[in-house]
């Protein structure tokens, strides 16, 4: 699926506002690293911000379920089935998903912010 430019603003836009945490910052910084995972996607990342398995994982246990405001949040844009049987597979197909799971990743991991911004 191809979104036009206009398209992923407003779900990265809409996204943020759910979190309660929408800036034009952030929004910039998500259409960037989307525009970084289209150039650069691993073979094992899933959805519009290539994200990978461990790190999705990593996210959760290492973050978020210190975060219980914003887990709730974000678990409550991932599907109710599907995301029990195959978690990662909702950062392919849900797009709001993988946005919230990319901006949890921002806040979570400072390293890979820096890696970014000297890439």
């Amino acid at each position: 699926m191809e979104l036009a430019a206009q398209e992923l603003r407003d779900l990265i836009r809409t996204t943020l506002d759910y979190l309660d945490v929408h800036s034009d910052a952030a929004e910039n910084l998500l259409l960037s690293r989307a525009a970084q995972a289209a150039k650069h996607s691993p073979s094992q990342a899933h959805g519009l911000f290539a994200i990978d398995a461990a790190t999705h994982r990593l996210v959760w246990d290492k973050y978020l379920a210190f975060k219980p405001d914003l887990a709730s949040r974000i678990r409550g844009l991932a599907s109710q089935h599907a995301f029990l049987s195959d978690p990662h597979l909702e950062l392919s197909i849900n797009l709001r998903y993988a946005t919230a799971i990319a901006w949890a990743i921002h806040l979570a991991f400072p390293e890979v912010r820096e890696q970014a911004q000297t890439a």
